[in-house]
């Protein structure tokens, strides 16, 4: 598993764009994980997965009530995880009203939540191979903190306390 010193994988994900700018075109656009996060600091937080109602009801809406403080503590950006496709990450940046908040970002096949070592398996729940619910702070590609949830617990990934513990 991952843990605070070491580096994010480097690998390609996706992220869903609903307006042409920054030389994103519409529609799904990949994401280089290394290039997006050089010298940067990124909070990234994981679900299960998109629409389900804890990540739903409670931790999108986390990071986006501390977007703000986040930001004046140093935050870059912040990542929302899922596997999920680009579309349904699309979809639900859109009913969660992250539009310049959040970046809504898929994991498609598990590469990333692979690559770290923080999968969850739910296949007999029916939802298969899954990202663990956590949270990282990332500066310039490196771990500083990371947060990972218990198995159906939802105690230590949440923005306030990501902003806690930039202070």
């Amino acid at each position: 598993m991952i843990k605070v010193g070491d580096a994010l994988p480097a690998l390609t994900l996706s992220e869903y764009s609903e307006v042409e700018d920054n030389g994103c075109s519409l529609g799904p656009n990949p994401v280089d994980v290394a290039q997006s996060v050089a010298g940067k600091t990124i909070a990234i937080f994981a679900v299960p997965g998109a629409f389900t109602p804890t990540c739903s009801a409670k931790h999108v809406p986390s990071y986006l009530e501390n977007h703000d403080a986040l930001k004046a503590a140093g935050v870059d950006e912040i990542w929302c995880l899922s596997v999920n496709d680009a579309f349904v990450m699309g979809a639900w940046a859109r009913e969660q009203k992250t539009s310049g908040k959040v970046r809504m970002i898929a994991d498609g096949d598990a590469a990333f939540a692979k690559a770290t070592g923080l999968t969850l398996d739910l296949t007999g729940k029916g939802l298969g191979l899954r990202s663990n619910r956590y949270s990282m702070l990332v500066r310039d590609g490196k771990v500083v903190t990371l947060n990972v949830e218990a198995p159906g617990k939802f105690e230590v990934s949440d923005g306030a306390t990501m902003l806690e513990q930039m202070k």
